[in-house]
């Protein structure tokens, strides 16, 4: 790489979140101006599609993209920056895993439009309009980047390099990305392909919690279970208890260590921002199943089967709370419409 690094910067599906995080370096951003020029970031410069297009293969050295992909336009993103950068960064958990935009993989493209733009109770739409690809208007084409049926993480439409996790990454992992930069304007190799500044360890691990972890062992052999499941404004969770000990779904389990506790910290349970850690192929699932080995309701000798996944049952948002970013990085990616039999 040059002494002087280019980087460029898009947004796709995302909240804008993790260009707030960018700017979170503060004075920082000096250091990162002394070695590197931003060559592309719209959100902030006043920069254009074609001002990326204008870069031929491998011109920018640091390529970093942040948000799910679910249109043309942003697909075309992917596809250009990836050409265009040696080093690909999916920067944030819609880029790496999908995020909390790959839930609309529960409903279809038409269901979203429809809801949209049709039923909620805020829309005026007399009409019933839908957008379109393709409109003329005062005799000039419009047009409008196609809506995909499936939104995507990054690495599901081109090659990724590195990995930032979160949502959005936290300092830790926006200094930790410094650092690289840093290193790479110097001279440094840039790391293997595949490579996520995070812990390969669950979070789970290292939480100060986990002494006070339900265990399926329990006392003089008899099981500690979790007779009832809380959403965690129903209770005052005790800050020194493991969250699944007080009924609180916990996604430390299945979540890669890395981002310091910080939902801990305050007292509320990890959401699973910073995706599984290796050898986790499916966290929700992996999650669902832990909670289901741990959880019964009193008297559950005396109850008929079914009753006794009553708790499990009784979650509000399955999907969301188990693949609320994860949901396009799954298995079972998306819904399948159910088709006729005919």
């Amino acid at each position: 790489m040059s002494s002087r690094l280019k980087i460029a910067v898009c947004w796709a599906g995302a909240c804008g979140g993790c260009d707030v995080a960018l700017l979170d370096l503060g004075e920082r951003l000096l250091e990162l101006t002394e070695v590197a020029d931003l060559v592309y970031w719209p959100v902030a410069l006043d920069l254009k599609h074609d001002d990326l297009k204008a870069f031929g293969p491998g011109e920018i050295d640091i390529g970093i993209f942040n948000g799910a992909v679910r249109t043309s336009a942003q697909a075309e993103d992917a596809r250009l920056l990836r050409e265009r950068s040696k080093v690909l960064v999916a920067f944030g958990s819609c880029a790496a895993l999908g995020g909390i935009p790959g839930l609309a993989n529960l409903s279809s493209r038409e269901d979203l439009l429809e809801t949209v733009y049709r039923e909620t109770a805020s829309t005026d739409n007399p009409d019933g309009v839908l957008p379109a690809e393709c409109t003329e208007v005062g005799g000039h084409g419009l047009e409008l980047p196609v809506f995909h049926e499936t939104v995507k993480a990054l690495g599901h439409e081109v090659e990724v390099d590195l990995v930032v996790p979160g949502c959005p990454p936290p300092e830790p992992q926006v200094e930790q990305t410094l650092e690289l930069i840093l290193a790479l304007a110097g001279g440094a190799a840039p790391p293997p392909p595949g490579t996520v500044l995070a812990s390969d360890r669950a979070l789970c691990d290292e939480c100060a919690r986990n002494q006070t972890r339900p265990s399926l062992e329990g006392l003089a052999g008899r099981l500690q279970r979790i007779e009832t499941i809380h959403r965690p404004h129903e209770v005052l969770a005790d800050p020194e208890r493991c969250f699944l000990d007080q009924g609180v779904i916990c996604q430390g389990l299945v979540t890669r260590a890395g981002c310091g506790g910080t939902c801990l910290g305050v007292n509320m349970p990890c959401r699973g921002c910073f995706g599984p850690p290796p050898g986790v192929y499916d966290p929700g699932a992996d999650a669902l199943s832990a909670l289901g080995s741990l959880v019964a309701p009193p008297n559950e000798d005396d109850l008929p089967q079914p009753q006794r996944l009553r708790p499990v049952r009784s979650i509000r948002d399955v999907a969301g709370t188990f693949y609320r970013f994860s949901l396009p990085s799954s298995i079972v990616f998306r819904r399948v419409a159910e088709r006729s039999k005919g």
